[in-house]
């Protein structure tokens, strides 16, 4: 299986516990180490897939049927578009880099 690089945030304390267990031969690295111990902690899980959403989700007691629900998605789409956000543009860049491959371009040959 392929594997794909990610960043993580580890504690001090956890990070040393790390990079002395592969130090000491147990892994080939910090992040052989890491894979070893999510592999194991996945073999161990028990797998039980939810095929319900009973119990997901509280309906307002006063509005079982959600009758209102339309008016209240509204309401707080009308909230969100009033909010401001913020927008970044990127500038434009320009390539400012000197031709090295041609350093005498432009000039007439001589010949």
């Amino acid at each position: 299986m392929p594997k794909n690089a990610i960043s993580v945030t580890l504690e001090a304390g956890n990070l040393t516990w790390l990079r002395a267990r592969a130090g000491a031969g147990e892994a080939r690295s910090v992040s052989d180490l890491l894979d070893r111990i999510v592999s194991e902690a996945r073999a161990r899980t028990i797998r039980t897939e939810v095929k319900s959403v009973i119990g997901t989700i509280d309906v307002d007691p006063s509005d079982p049927l959600l009758l209102k629900a339309d008016d209240a998605i509204h309401v707080l789409f009308a909230k969100s578009l009033g909010r401001p956000f913020l927008v970044k543009e990127r500038g434009t860049t320009y390539d400012t880099r000197v031709d090295r491959k041609n350093p005498r371009r432009g000039r007439t040959r001589r010949g």
